[in-house]
């Protein structure tokens, strides 16, 4: 193949884009929020790197590639041999050695964010044999996907005063990828697949291209290190929002001593070691060290630094591999779940800062209606628009517990907390989807998050003055509370013989306009997401289990020596339990199709559910609750961890497949790290340290569990829940979002009654109707709304049951 200079790559626009697997060695960023650069480790390489927000994935990969021009080429995702670490405690850069499977040579880096700039710094030393030494050649090839795609990407040579670097743009965000004294000494814009470097020299073990410009396509980036300066050199990714802001920032960076940007480095990373003290409370912390301070810095990290207090799930793109410029969103959004957990378990080592910016950061998130996305980029645009009751509660919980820790500042969340509180009361009480995300209904997960929200919410307004509102908001917390049972237990249980009652993952009877639906866990179906097709999706709901009960016991609701608990531990233990040679773990459902297939495969679109190590730390919190260790799975979570302490989405959960680098117990393609998980683990230990449930608040229990017995029962009816019957003996609670005169009777019209409503503070509005023990006869009415002065035009009926 001939050489060409100053030419323009053939072979446009190359082949289909696809990012990297999920599953991470290692994801990291400088702490100074001047160095606004975060980046992924992957089978030795660099992977994805996010600019100029946590959210916005700029390149693939970059890796070095390794010839004697003769008898061999490798590239180090593909064929090295890896050692990784971190480079100091729990500082996240990263110490690499990725060495030639036959020992002949080997490649050390250290990876780092430039501390003030837009780049990421890789200090690299080549060694070898001498007499294979003077035969190598090495070579870096960067995978622009800029604005998060593959697609209609630009690159080009750039001569910097006699000097090369390579440069990439798309849409105002530029690239600049070069080293110290420009050690280069040839260059390469090529289309993937078809004419990028990687693709030439596995074609004949030379680099024999030389393109100046690559457009508007897939392009990777080709440079050969020039070895006669040396086997010792250290690069730079930077970037910029034009080509003189990228260059400018590359040159800044590698002018200063590698050595210096190190130092800055650690130093800046070793002020987080306070948080570090909770170990010293376990009889065995030592052990526990490692992976819990880098989970805790890994929450720090995974704060944006353009958007103060936005954390998003991962860096990750589960199944990557497989992914192409449709898949946008990745694991690097914000779901308000994930992020207050990620807060809750900063607080839980000390930190109120982070945390407060979180619950400012989420106020100014929050929608007109109280509501929350169901997630979004960290600029506030919806990703996925679906309708997630928990996820419109913890923000409440984060709140108080901010309030409780006298750590609000000059923070006042109050309107926060209303605007969510009449969201949950006018949309609930069943969520369109659960925490899975996948089906919608009467969970006990979402039940007890909303309830505890609720009690919380009620003593901000107590606090606040308007003890009529919270005593509203406390019996509706109460309402949800008494139905957790008949809406969420099953009596005909028959997945383990001799326990016909337990909880299920989700009764999918629905709240919406007009419902009127049955809510009987007995006979509803619900339709599981994922599925492998031509197989079944349609079960009973009584038939499909998960662990999300436990929240129930976690925030205080119900015991841990409940026997109903108790069973439907039994229940999940037999479907849903792994034994892993690194511990226990469990399913999030039975049925559950969300993992990689069973040949080792990516999830796209359908797959196999797989063991989640969060669970693992569910478990470990609910042992706590009922007086016992929690040591065995504070290790299993540690043991399913990944290169420097990640904890996995997913372990693999069949015998080892090699083929797919899939191992019991160990990772799957799915997200590397999942922040949650992080997050679970760190309050799991909180929660050892002190013997008792971290997220366990005192007046959820005095409440519930505590058996303080001063609930009163109620039944509620509302437009989006219009209850069938009402016990004999109870009280009626009809509901409205405005002003309304109710026009009723309990004795068949023989005589009417009109009863004007009671505002809340928090815009909803009800009629409360005493039903004696004796009634027989239905409660019928309608409803004249006053700012309208109009009737309803629809007679309804509220049967009396004994």
């Amino acid at each position: 193949m001939n050489k060409e200079q100053n030419s323009f790559a053939p072979g446009a626009p190359g082949i289909e884009p696809r990012w990297t697997r999920g599953a991470k060695d290692a994801v990291g960023t400088a702490y100074s929020t001047s160095s606004r650069v975060w980046y992924t480790v992957a089978s030795g390489a660099l992977t994805e790197v996010y600019y100029p927000t946590i959210d916005q994935p700029q390149i693939r990969d970059m890796q070095f590639m390794i010839t004697d021009g003769e008898s061999f080429f490798h590239d180090e995702r593909r064929s090295l041999d890896t050692q990784l670490d971190c480079i100091s405690e729990s500082a996240l850069g990263f110490e690499i050695v990725n060495t030639d499977p036959q020992k002949r040579y080997c490649i050390r880096k250290t990876i780092i964010g430039d501390p003030h700039q837009n780049c990421v710094l890789t200090h690299a030393r080549l060694s070898a044999a001498p007499e294979l030494l003077s035969r190598l050649q090495l070579f870096v090839l960067c995978a622009p996907h800029l604005q998060i795609g593959g697609w209609h990407n630009n690159g080009e040579v750039l001569d910097i005063k006699g000097k090369k670097i390579l440069v990439a743009y798309k849409d105002g965000v530029w690239l600049a990828l070069g080293g110290t004294n420009f050690p280069f000494l040839k260059c390469s814009c090529g289309y993937v697949g078809r004419s990028d470097g990687w693709t030439d020299l596995n074609n004949n073990y030379k680099m024999d291209w030389e393109y100046s410009q690559a457009l508007d396509g897939n392009i990777a980036l080709t440079a050969q290190l020039d070895l006669s300066l040396g086997t010792e050199f250290t690069l730079g990714l930077a970037f910029g929002q034009s080509r003189h802001d990228a260059v400018t920032c590359l040159v800044q960076s590698i002018s200063i001593p590698f050595a210096t940007a190190y130092e800055h480095f650690v130093d800046q990373w070793h002020r987080t070691s306070r948080r570090f003290s909770l170990v010293s409370k376990l009889s065995d912390g030592d052990s526990h060290y490692r992976v819990f301070s880098r989970s805790v810095n890994l929450l720090l990290a995974h704060e944006d630094k353009l958007y103060p207090g936005a954390m998003i799930a991962s860096l990750s793109i589960p199944w990557g591999q497989d992914k192409g410029d449709d898949e946008l969103g990745g694991y690097h959004l914000v779901w308000t779940r994930d992020m207050v957990n990620l807060a809750s378990a900063l607080l839980a080592v000390g930190d109120v800062n982070t945390p407060l910016r979180a619950l400012i950061y989420l106020a100014v998130s929050q929608r007109a209606d109280g509501g929350f996305y169901q997630n979004f980029w960290i600029d506030g645009r919806p990703y996925w628009t679906g309708v997630q009751l928990d996820e419109v509660s913890f923000p409440i919980l984060l709140a108080w517990r901010l309030k409780e820790a006298k750590a609000l500042e000059n923070f006042d969340p109050y309107l926060l907390v209303l605007r969510a509180c009449e969201y949950l009361i006018r949309k609930g009480p069943a969520t369109k989807q659960d925490r899975w995300e996948e089906a919608g209904g009467y969970s006990p997960y979402t039940l007890a998050v909303n309830i505890t929200a609720l009690i919380c919410a009620a003593d901000f307004i107590e606090e606040h003055g308007d003890s009529a509102t919270a005593e509203f908001v406390r019996e509706y917390a109460d309402f949800l509370e008494a139905h957790v049972e008949p809406w969420t237990v099953t009596t005909q249980g028959t997945l383990v013989p001799g326990i016909s009652r337990h909880y299920i993952r989700i009764n999918p009877a629905s709240s919406g306009e007009g419902s009127t639906g049955d809510e009987d866990p007995n006979t509803g179906i619900v339709t599981l997401a994922n599925r492998p097709p031509g197989t079944q999706t349609r079960f009973p709901a009584r038939d499909i289990v998960d662990p999300g009960f436990l929240e129930l016991v976690r925030f205080g609701i119900r015991r841990a020596d409940d026997p109903l608990i108790v069973d439907s531990l039994r229940v999940c233990d037999a479907i849903l339990k792994v034994e892993t040679p690194l511990g226990p773990s469990w399913h999030r459902y039975n049925h559950d199709g969300y993992g990689d297939r069973d040949d080792g495969s990516s999830f796209s679109g359908w797959g196999v559910g797989r063991l989640w190590p969060l669970l693992t730390g569910e478990r470990g919190h609910y042992e706590i609750a009922a007086g016992r260790d929690a040591e065995p799975y504070i290790h299993a979570m540690e043991n399913f961890s990944n290169g420097i302490g990640l904890i996995p989405e997913q372990v693999w959960d069949q015998p080892d497949n090699p083929k797919r680098r899939l191992f019991l117990g160990r990772p799957t393609g799915a997200a590397i790290p999942l922040m949650w998980a992080h997050a679970e683990y760190i309050k799991l230990l909180r929660s050892q340290a002190e013997g008792r449930v971290f997220d366990c608040l005192p007046l959820i229990h005095e409440r519930y569990a505590g058996g303080s017995g001063q609930r009163k029962s109620i039944e509620v009816w509302k437009f989006n829940r219009q209850v069938r019957s009402v016990p004999a003996g109870g009280r009626l609670r009809i509901l409205a979002a405005s002003e309304f005169i109710l026009h009723w009777t309990k004795d068949e019209w023989e005589t009417a009654n009109d009863t004007h409503s009671t505002a809340t503070s928090i815009g909803i509005h009800f009629v409360d109707i005493a039903i004696s023990s004796g009634q027989k006869s239905p409660v019928r009415f309608t409803f004249r709304w006053v700012e309208e002065n109009a009737w309803q035009g629809a007679d309804f009926k509220v049967e009396i049951r004994p």
